[in-house]
Parts: C-alpha cells; structure tokens; sequence
C-alpha cells in the first residue's frame, strides 16, 4: 500500500491501515516506533476508534508576545492535526483584563501564521464568560460551589500544607440560596475587588493542595479587551480552561508539565458538569539557555530599556527571531529535533542555530561585504572605456535555480585589512608581500608594494593580477590556496550592520543568585559599518544573505533607501562555543 499523497503523513497511513484491515508495510512499522508518546496516545485512541480524528488547541494567554518555548507547543498542538485527521483550533485564554492587550493578540496570530500554521477556529476565553458563568450556578446547585468572604490571606492560612490537611473556610456550609444571590451580587458589581470569591467545594484534606477548594471566580473591575465593561467577575484559568476545551470538544488537550497536578481538577470539573470529556495530556518544557522565557522578565527587559522592544533581534520572542533572520523552516527544524518528552530539559541555543545555519546555507544568496577596509590597487590592470568590468557570480552554490549576479570590477577595490599581514607565519594563504590570492568570481593578483602613511598604518596596497586567470576561464595553470572576498572601491556602498550575540552571558540567568538583569551580556550587540557590493541596494525586508565568509544576514526594518540596516542572523560557524570552551 502506498500513500496517496507524498504530503501525507505515516500516522494517517497507520489510521487508514487500521480502519481497512491493511497489513502495514514494514517502512510504516519502522516509521511507527518513532512516534513520540503523545502521538503513540493520539494512534492508538484511532486505532480503537475512540475518536474519528482529533481536535487539539494552542490557548495562549495575550499578556506578551510569543517566544521559542511557546514556538515548541505551536509545532506541538498543530503538528499532530497535520499528522492524524482533525484540526487545531487558536484560543486566547483572555481571563485577566489587566495584563492583556489586541496588540499581543495580533501579534500571537501573527507568529503562527509566520511558522507556517493555520488554525481551524478562533476563539477566546471571553467568547464563552456566559457558559462559563451558567457552569457555576450549575456547580452552586449542586451544592459543589461556595461564595467565600476570606481575604487572600486568610485563605493561604486555611490551606494547611502537603503532609496537613487544610480547614474548612467558615462560609463554606452557606446555604444554595444565599451563594446564588451572592454571586449575583458578584456578578453585578455590587462587591469590590477581592472581597469574595467564588471557590469549589471538594475537600479540604486532599492530598493534592490544588483540589482544597480551588477558587473559581475572582472579582475585578476592570476593562476587557473585548468584552469592555460587562463582566467585572471573571473565571480563574482552571475554571475557564478544561470548560473551554469541553465546549470545543477538544480531545487532546496538550499542557505543560506544571500543569499535571492540575488535571485532577480538570477531571473533576468535567464530570461534575457533566459535559465533554476533554482530558489534559502534559509534555516537558525545552527552555533554552543563554535567554529567560518568563513574560515578566521579558516585559522587564522592554520597559526597562535592556533591549529596544519585543521585537529586539536578541530577544527569544519569535518576532525577534524573525526580525533577526530566523526562517520559519530553522525554527520548525529545531522544535522537531529537541522532540516531545516527560522530563524539563536546558536545551542548548546552538542546535537552534545549526538548524538556522542549515536552512540558510541552501537559501541564502551570497554577498560581498567589506568590514574594515584598506584600498588594493590593481597597477596593471586595463580598465574599459566604462572604467569597471562586470563579472559574473553566483547568488547560491546550494541551488541551482539561483542564477547568477553581475558584480562591477576595476583597478581600485575595498578588502578585509585581516586579509592581509606584513610579516605572515607559516601556512598563511591569504595575501602577504609578494603572496598571491584568488579574489572570489575574478582574478588572481599579487602583492607587489604596501603603502604606509607617517604613522606606519596601510592605506593601500598595491598589486598585479595575471589575466589569464579569470574565474570559469581560467588558464592560467596557477593554483592558490586563498580566496579573499572584496567589493569595487568606486561603486561600495555604506551599510549598518548590527551584530547580535547571546542576551545573557551565563547559561541559565534564573539560575544566578541576585538579579536575572545583572547576567546580560555588554558585548550583545555591536555596530559597524560595512562596504558592500551595489546589489545589495534591492535587498528585500524578507530576503536572506550571506556575507562570504562573515555569516548570515537580514536587511532590518529601521532601513532607508540612504541607510540600509543588516542585523546579523547567525555566523557560519559556532564562534561562542568555542570562545567560552572551559579548560
């Protein structure tokens, strides 16, 4: 049996085998043990015919934008609705009006649709407040819910502790009559804020603390969004969030390891409430190092002016990485490669950027770019009437449909001054006095003279090239062994170019004693000025390049047609990894 569709995945193969009573051949069989545990949960519930296909969801909370640890979840909740039959559903879990804003809103639909997803249905939180606010008068009813007075405070004091049971508050034995006329009067704003609750009524002496009578409801005057001023009670995150999948129907519903000791409770209150039985399945966090993830420290970074906003090239926020030059493809790469599993894990931020350099390397166009220049005089070379010859170069070795640029040649070109040196050691192959080089896609030269001003500093060089030698055409018979990138002196142009490194510099910043803020790293950035050949001028704001033999970049949004801005994406190799080796 064969699939149909070369985009079809190997679980709907497994599904279709399943449901046809078809041997599966031993590709898929192999291809099966790769599942991880949640896909391995998803095939056998379809195998079994529990479910038809699947609905999963992502339910971000709009108080900030997303980062890499959410980008793990995104390819996650979507990815599972691309492998087996269903679809996966975008719920903003909008249930505190104080911390959330339409801008993170559409700045989380935005990453999504960036990373390559799309969602079936959105929804929010809000949409379902009325639901959400009949499910309490059903659990008040049922005598499962009680309007609490205690402060904040006094709560925590009744909870007890994991080895002691909790106390019982004294409003809790309140009759059903007077906790639906309180909780009206909640809802009316009749109370301010913090003087009650709503909690649910389980037991005080469970084992697990989150099910001594979790508060439900909160008051809180303030505006929505969305729904404005019509709602000043709102549903805490355990209430809203298994009600919500439930009304969705959701049947895999994907969470965070902090949230196992919560789906007790998840449980508890879809069967009481007697709807859908959605159920919670938890997967471990892959936090990255060199960064925090925490929205409350990255909102501290914006505000406090560490970084330039949200979207700072250094920030793990995937607008960052995108403004950055991260390409959607890299980041899924990275998300699969770190895989799905049970146990918290420090993953290393340098998979990420091999999975980035990866995808660049077969994408990005090649330019030439001059950092620190010195002037290289070609002193027999013959300049056209038009006073430069163009040569041709390819934009991308990797691809063959790149096609080729033009790149203007003359007597007077810009090199990297690390390109030369007077007195070069052994197995030096770049130029030196009477050294000779490749220049890539032109000639061969040599060095004949080096020209120093009073001070002893180089300002130019000159040098002879053999004609003979010119790239595809060359017979020349001589072979060097060192290619020098350059760019026409007469037609460089001026660009920024912003160099980013890690934000922090120690592994896990949390993890440091004092301020998170004390870690960062001074050299993070750093600014200078580059000489590049003239087809850069058309670079795009979604056009990815790379700087023979500097790394890779991306033209960034501050650009003007007088200012072109490139933030560096990634370097061709792992510098960090080696400047930071322990002996």
């Amino acid at each position: 049996m064969q699939l149909a569709d070369e985009n079809q995945s190997w679980p709907h193969y497994y599904y279709l085998c399943s449901s046809l009573k078809t041997p599966m051949s031993e590709e898929a069989k192999k291809e099966e043990k790769s599942l991880n545990f949640i896909e391995e949960i998803i095939e056998k519930d379809l195998r079994s015919g529990k479910y038809e296909s699947i609905v999963t969801r992502f339910p971000p909370e709009p108080n900030g934008y997303l980062h890499i640890g959410h980008a793990s979840s995104i390819c996650l909740n979507f990815g599972l609705t691309r492998k087996f039959p269903g679809y996966t559903n975008l719920r903003f879990d909008d249930t505190n009006p104080t911390t959330e804003e339409t801008e993170y809103v559409d700045s989380i639909k935005e990453d999504i649709q960036w990373l390559g997803f799309k969602w079936e249905n959105e929804r929010y939180a809000s949409d379902y407040f009325p639901r959400l606010y009949e499910f309490a008068l059903q659990l008040i009813k049922k005598g499962l819910a009680y309007v609490d007075d205690s402060t904040s405070e006094e709560m925590a004091a009744l909870k007890g502790t994991p080895t002691e049971p909790g106390r019982d508050s004294p409003f809790r034995n309140r009759t059903v009559e007077e906790n639906l006329a309180l909780f009206a009067q909640m809802k009316n704003g009749e109370f301010p804020d913090g003087s009650r609750t709503l909690r649910a009524k389980i037991d005080m002496g469970h084992i697990n603390m989150l099910m001594r009578d979790p508060v439900l409801y909160r008051i809180k005057h303030a505006h929505h969004h969305r729904t404005g001023n019509e709602w000043c009670i709102y549903p805490m995150y355990d209430f809203a969030h298994g009600q919500s999948d439930a009304i969705e129907e959701v049947t895999h519903s994907i969470c965070t390891m902090e949230f196992v000791p919560h789906r007790e409770l998840y449980d508890w209150l879809i069967a009481q409430l007697g709807i859908y039985p959605s159920h919670q399945y938890e997967f471990a966090r892959r936090n990255t190092n060199y960064t925090v993830t925490s929205k409350r420290k990255l909102l501290q970074l914006v505000t406090e002016k560490h970084v330039s906003g949200w979207d700072d090239p250094r920030m793990p926020t995937i607008s960052g990485m995108r403004r950055r030059g991260y390409t959607p493809e890299s980041i899924r790469d990275f998300c699969d490669r770190i895989g799905v599993a049970k146990r918290d894990n420090l993953v290393d931020i340098g998979l990420l950027e091999f999975s980035v350099r990866e995808h660049l390397n077969k994408i990005a166009h090649r330019r030439m770019v001059v950092f620190d220049p010195v002037k290289l005089i070609i002193t027999n070379y013959q300049e056209p009437e038009s006073g430069k010859e163009f040569l041709p170069a390819e934009n991308n070795p990797e691809d063959g449909n790149a096609g080729e640029r033009d790149i203007p040649f003359g007597r007077e070109i810009l090199i990297e001054r690390d390109d030369f040196m007077e007195n070069p050691p052994k197995k030096y192959f770049r130029l030196a006095p009477g050294q000779m080089v490749r220049l890539k896609s032109a000639y061969i030269i040599r060095c004949e003279e080096v020209i120093k001003d009073s001070a002893g500093q180089i300002t130019e060089l000159h040098c002879s090239y053999i004609p003979e030698s010119k790239s595809g055409h060359d017979t020349s018979g001589i072979k060097t062994k060192g290619t020098l990138h350059w760019v026409h002196a007469g037609d460089a142009i001026e660009v920024e170019v912003r160099e980013y490194d890690r934000l922090f510099r120690v592994e896990d910043p949390t993890d440091e004693e004092g301020d998170f803020k004390e870690y960062l790293n001074p050299d993070s950035l750093n600014i200078v000025k580059g000489y590049a050949e003239p087809s850069l001028k058309t670079a795009g704001i979604n056009d990815s390049f790379q700087f023979l033999r500097k790394g890779y970049y991306k033209l960034d949004r501050d650009s003007t047609v007088e200012r072109l801005v490139f933030n560096r994406t990634v370097t061709l190799k792992d510098s960090w990894a080696r400047e930071n080796k322990q002996p």
